[in-house]
């Protein structure tokens, strides 16, 4: 369901914990070692498992839901992945309502995790 007063979505915070990066990498059968073997992900560059795109993809339609109302018709969602989103750190969504879609932002301390469009049916 469209909800055209709402012009502004968030902030919605997200503790990303060890258990949700590896439980969702699972979830969605992704089993590249980076997102459950923490001395894997640090031996191949990282500071820690990190999360996928499936669960990245999620949290962002999740965070669109969750604010439009989980009757909202979500028809597509077109993203682009910044930088890493590690266990431990903090994600913060927010979003803007414009006419093409809802603009999404996924941050962490260390930058822009997320961004992109969620189209919504009007």
């Amino acid at each position: 369901m469209w909800r055209p007063d709402v012009e502004v979505l968030g902030p919605w915070e997200l503790a990303v914990t060890p258990t949700l990066i590896v439980s969702t990498a699972l979830a969605t059968r992704d089993f590249q070692n980076v997102h459950h073997d923490r001395d894997a992900a640090v031996r191949l560059g990282g500071k820690d498992i990190f999360l996928n795109i499936l669960t990245t993809t999620g949290l962002v339609q999740r965070f669109v839901t969750d604010a439009l109302g989980p009757a909202t018709d979500v028809r597509g969602i077109r993203i682009r992945l910044g930088t890493p989103c590690h266990a431990y750190d903090t994600l913060t969504f927010t979003g803007q309502v414009l006419p093409h879609g809802i603009e999404v932002v996924g941050r962490t301390a260390a930058g822009v995790h997320v961004s992109g469009t969620v189209e919504v049916a009007s």
